[in-house]
């Protein structure tokens, strides 16, 4: 194995957002094109993983504090996925049906030791195997401390020239805890302290930034963000710049198939995509309460403030008491507050707006494949994946103007012919509204330039296969 991924989601046996979906489509295109990969997550207890089988490959303990944690990592016995798939099993730690949180939404009060543990225990695990990995791939700040840990703890200095790319999601989440938990740390060379400290907190982002070899973000654009607003890290970001990348990710094509999908009622025939959106369309206004013959626009998400999901209520009543003639679609989990809002639009504008308040992966197929529109207000959006789904299924994006959102989806307006959806720039219902309101006028006045479109967004190529070779090339820069 020469480059081992270590992450918290990979799908399909841990997902909670796109980290997952990269995480899960990376390896599998990295082996496809003969750079040998593999992942390592924690064992949550998840129906994916429950429902497969598992060989132990290694047994060990990492020490937390004045106790130690035992741990076995093991192989999953499926080859389905593409890329071999580890998982490290820690009692007590992660065998919870939750990856970040209970079911009830309540986040897990010991996530600095989890991931402490997670950590440690893939690194336990790579110094003692014949075949050591040329690449430690991290992503976001639950592997963040790994760059540190091999370069100045000397329990892990065998790896030290072992070159790591940490890659970063999410710059949002920093993972940062108090020095007073600095007991939980294994031992590390007391002049390396400050790269683990960023605003007098230790934090997992911040010591990835500094001691990874590369640094990698999810889209250039994102990248550029991250130097100008980052909760305080700008000047890190700046001042890593030199060792800095951003790259797009992929979807995979076989996973968003339009012609093989078997979540979606009626696949793609014969290039017939006029035949693949009515059917389509017509199955989601049999599965929520919508008025058929108007263009239905779609969120797909987490519902939190970082997603814009806390503007949608207050944009589509406006849109919806504006007349405006549309049909509105909601599927997602997070935040309560959001939650309660959209369960009584349900009763409000029932026929105009219909919700589904879950997480729903074959739905969430069959929406991209029967909208006519799918909504991204994001405040945050360092890469998207669900633009390039909703792209790849002939519906048109409406984004705000941030992230890889700009990187993907040029505006219709644009003169060159490049336009993919319709953008917004400011974070507000007049912005969004008048958004929505142009993709109205473009499905009811301009509608051969809407199936122009529709017809073009879906040859756009997303695929990892172009992603993984960008992935490849950073690799041997680092002579690996």
């Amino acid at each position: 194995m020469k480059v081992l991924h270590i992450s918290a989601e990979c799908y399909p046996a841990a997902k909670s957002g796109g980290l997952g979906d990269v995480v899960g489509a990376l390896p599998k295109y990295l082996n496809q094109a003969g750079v040998s990969a593999g992942v390592v997550i924690p064992k949550y207890q998840l129906r994916w993983i429950n429902e497969h089988s598992f060989t132990p490959v290694f047994h060990g303990a990492v020490r937390l504090h004045n106790a130690y944690v035992p741990f076995t990592i093991e192989k999953a016995q499926t080859e389905a996925l593409g890329f071999p798939l580890f998982v490290a099993n820690i009692p007590g730690k992660f065998d919870r049906p939750g990856i970040y949180a209970d079911p009830g939404g309540y986040m897990y009060g010991d996530e600095v030791e989890r991931y402490i543990c997670f950590q440690q225990a893939v690194l336990q695990w790579i110094i003692h195997s014949p075949g050591r990995p040329a690449i430690l791939h991290c992503h976001d700040h639950h592997t963040g401390l790994i760059p540190f840990m091999v370069k100045y703890c000397p329990e892990y200095r065998a790896l030290e020239s072992t070159p790591t790319v940490f890659t970063i999601h999410n710059g949002m989440y920093t993972g940062a805890f108090s020095w007073s938990k600095m007991y939980l740390l294994p031992f590390f060379y007391g002049e390396a302290r400050g790269l683990l400290d960023w605003a007098d907190t230790i934090s997992p982002l911040a010591a990835g930034i500094k001691s990874a070899w590369r640094v990698t973000t999810v889209s250039p654009s994102y990248f550029e963000e991250l130097k100008r607003s980052s909760n305080g890290m700008e000047w890190l970001f700046y001042h890593e710049q030199h060792k800095s990348l951003g790259l797009i990710n992929g979807i995979d094509a076989q996973v968003w198939n339009p012609a093989t999908d078997t979540y979606i009622a009626h696949r793609l025939e014969n290039n017939d995509w006029k035949t693949f959106k009515t059917t389509n369309k017509q199955i989601l206004a049999q599965r929520f309460n919508v008025t058929p013959g108007l263009p239905i626009i779609t969120f797909i998400g987490r519902l939190v403030m970082e997603k814009g999901a806390d503007l949608l209520p207050d944009l589509f009543t406006k849109v919806l008491q504006s007349g405006m003639q549309v049909n509105f679609v909601v599927l997602g989990t997070g935040e309560p507050r959001i939650a309660d809002a959209f369960r009584q639009m349900q009763h409000h504008f029932r026929g105009r707006f219909d919700a589904s308040l879950e997480y729903n992966e074959g739905l969430a197929h069959q929406l991209y494949a029967g909208s006519d529109f799918l909504i991204m207000p994001s405040r945050v959006e360092p890469c998207g994946l669900n633009q390039m789904y909703a792209m790849r299924y002939g519906t048109l994006p409406i984004v705000r103007s941030v992230g890889g959102l700009r990187d993907t989806v040029p505006d219709i307006g644009e003169p060159d012919g490049s336009g993919r959806g319709i953008r917004f720039d400011q974070f507000s219902i007049d912005d969004g509204a008048m958004a929505i309101y142009r993709a109205a006028d473009l499905y009811f006045n301009q509608r051969p330039a809407f199936e122009q479109i529709r017809k073009k967004i879906t040859e756009v190529d997303f695929s990892w296969e172009r992603a993984a070779s960008a992935y490849i090339k950073v690799y041997r820069e680092m002579g690996a």
